[in-house]
């Protein structure tokens, strides 16, 4: 399962490194961003979670 966060779309909300903080995190540029491409089976439930809580549909979990 790979995680992505589109910047052009993301509004920097910060929900998704809250909801799921194994995949995701706050960077520099005040978006979200992936901190491994590969998601852990450990955090799968959470980053699909991420997913769908997006506002603006920012992210892809596959």
């Amino acid at each position: 399962m790979k995680a992505h966060v589109d910047k052009d779309t993301c509004v920097g909300c910060g929900l998704c490194p809250s909801i799921c903080p194994d995949v995701f995190e706050m960077q520099d540029d005040g978006k979200a961003g992936e901190i491994k491409e590969s998601v852990p089976e450990s955090a799968a439930d959470t980053a699909k979670e991420a997913e769908d809580s997006c506002p603006v549909n920012a992210i892809e979990v596959e």
